[in-house]
């Protein structure tokens, strides 16, 4: 059934306006809604006013930072007295239990703790505590026990000094001297190490540990100290602090070694290939065996006399031999015989002539001595000794040989060259690879340079190989961690709480409300539409096309106008005679339009 078209203005007591709820439209279209719809609006309302006012809270919110990093070993008593004092507000971070201040008092903090002598402590007590007073009665041992605990607390403090020591605590056994030498007890030394997470201690601070303490002590030996760690791990193994520290010694001197062959290699070849266009490496096998040796050969074609020895010995007595002393040496002399005619010369006595005699010639005249012109007498008994003794010594050679420790045994130098960079005639840049003669070149200065023993068993390897190009990477913070990021939302911290008030205003309250209110248009034209045309249209079984509504002119009474369908010079005709009749009423509809739009 078609809709019937009304030119004629409907009349103002066709539809009588509703009053809004207490004199406010919204509340009268929101009393319009469904229950579901109500509640809907309110919730996001709600919201968006506890989120506006939660981000107002936070950007008012003042930046703490850390005064302390810990209150261990410090006076929090004191701290919080000081702080109180001063009115700084501060709080402690459940999480680190770090002491957190105002950014803008920070500064006036640290004054504050400073002026009140406030320092952080490591809880030791070292040689102070001797400055304190001591009572009349106080006894030796507790005299020692006090000095004890000085010289503890000082250890303790000297070894937190050491790199990746957090807190030590020193323990030390002090036995009482004895006069009897059997009950003498050496002193020991206990300690304990707190490490910071993820550290550990080198073999030679261990070491340095140890001789530390035990040269603090007296009569300490090094044996006597013991070093443990907070997971309880014993650290102070002589041996194997010994072996490790000698694997790293030697270590250390092979890698240096290397390191000095191939910073010679790269001064020689550096002037001449460029930084870039190769790449050297240097194996040095290092002897750090300790050898001693000695040895002992003889020659036994070489005979050398080593000592002669002689003895010569000559005995004479100035009177004769008395024999054997007895009756037959002390006979008396024979009788003398004269010579038968006088005249003639005795003949020489036949037989030895006594000692101290005159010696006699054949003719038997004494002999004279040509020299002295005296005669010569018989000489007197005499003993006489030769020896000699030669000792001869066989040719022999002794050598004592020591080797010292670190001696290069072998040397391996391996260089990688780069192609060589050609111009041509067009400017353009081209990789050759290198002659077996330049190749034989460079490997005879590397040679050269490392001072090549082909009797040790060196090595020296060059070869030519093309590097592969290197892509230009550049190390680049995140962009979250960016200085101008920080800088952006630094800006933004103090810009978001406007800018979010802002976009909850133009995108949630304001269409709310815009909703909110614009259940009045639809009810003044579903009214229209009830007296007029829409209304009818649904009684008469309108099928839902535009072409069959009727538009409605809302107002203080709904004025009617031809449907789409009449065509644009009908709608324009109609409108025109409205005017014609009543502009006060047509002028009062379009005012309401543009009120409805703001």
């Amino acid at each position: 059934m078609e809709a019937v078209v009304d030119n004629v203005p409907a009349k103002a007591g066709d539809a009588a306006p509703k009053k809004p709820l207490l004199g406010l439209a919204f509340l009268e279209n929101l009393s319009q809604m469904t229950m579901l719809r109500q509640v809907g609006l309110l919730v996001g309302l709600a919201a968006s006013v506890a989120i506006g006012f939660a981000v107002v809270l936070w950007s008012q919110q003042a930046d703490y930072r850390p005064l302390y990093t810990s209150l261990s070993g410090m006076d929090a008593k004191q701290i919080v007295s000081t702080l109180t004092t001063a009115g700084i507000d501060y709080k402690v971070d459940p999480n680190s239990g770090a002491l957190l201040v105002k950014a803008d008092d920070f500064g006036r903090a640290q004054l504050k703790m400073a002026e009140a002598g406030v320092a952080p402590t490591d809880g030791n007590i070292g040689f102070e505590i001797l400055d304190q007073e001591q009572g009349l009665g106080t006894s030796q041992f507790m005299e020692a026990t006090r000095y004890r605990r000085g010289l503890e607390g000082e250890l303790a403090r000297t070894i937190s000094a050491v790199n990746n020591v957090k807190g030590a605590r020193v323990h030390l056994a002090m036995p009482k001297s004895s006069v009897f030498v059997r009950d003498d007890r050496k002193p020991s030394a206990s300690v304990l190490v707190e490490l910071y997470p993820g550290r550990t201690l080198e073999p030679s601070q261990v070491m340095a540990i140890i001789n530390l303490v035990a040269t603090s002590v007296p009569e300490l030996d090094k044996s006597q100290v013991t070093i443990v760690d907070q997971k309880g791990e014993l650290l102070s193994d002589q041996q194997s602090l010994s072996e490790m520290s000698m694997a790293g010694k030697q270590f250390d001197y092979t890698r240096r070694m290397e390191g000095m062959f191939t910073q010679r290699v790269q001064n020689i070849l550096s002037p001449v290939l460029g930084n870039g266009r190769y790449k050297a490496e240097v194996s040095a096998d290092v002897d750090f065996n300790a050898v001693e040796s000695t040895s002992e050969m003889f020659n036994p074609d070489q005979a050398a006399l080593r000592s002669e020895q002689t003895v010569s010995e000559q005995r004479s007595s100035g009177q004769s031999a008395g024999g054997i002393p007895g009756a037959l040496s002390n006979q008396p002399p024979g009788a003398a015989t004269a010579p038968q005619q006088a005249g003639q010369a005795a003949p020489a006595p036949e037989g030895p002539i006594a000692a101290g005699r005159p010696l006699l010639d054949s003719n038997g005249q004494q002999i004279m001595d040509p020299a002295t012109g005296q005669p010569m007498l018989a000489p007197y008994p005499a003993d006489k000794r030769e020896q000699a003794t030669k000792n001869y010594e066989i040719d022999r050679s002794i050598s004592y040989t020591k080797q010292q420790q670190g001696r290069l045994r072998r040397l391996s130098v391996a260089v990688v060259l780069d192609d060589q960079m050609k111009l041509d005639a067009n400017g353009q840049v081209s990789h050759q690879p290198w002659t077996n003669e330049d190749i034989a070149r460079f490997t005879r200065l590397v040679q050269d340079a490392v001072g090549f023993d082909a009797s040790r068993g060196d090595s020296v390897s060059v070869i030519n190989a093309p590097f592969a190009p290197l892509a230009n990477e550049v190390i680049e913070l995140p962009w979250y961690q960016t200085e101008w990021f920080q800088m952006v939302v630094s800006g933004l911290k103090q810009l978001f709480p406007v800018l979010l008030i802002l976009i909850l205003v133009l995108f949630v309250l304001r269409p709310m409300i815009n909703n909110i209110s614009g259940g009045g248009k639809s009810k003044e034209l579903a009214v229209a539409g009830g007296v007029g045309g829409i209304g009818a249209l649904g009684a008469a079984g309108l099928d839902g096309e535009l072409s069959d509504d009727r538009v409605s002119l809302g107002g203080p009474q709904s004025i009617l106008l031809p449907s789409p369908s009449e065509g644009y010079d009908a709608q324009l005709n109609a409108i025109k005679s409205l005017v014609a009749e009543d502009p006060g009423r047509v002028a009062q509809v379009v005012k309401d339009w543009i009120n409805d739009d703001e």
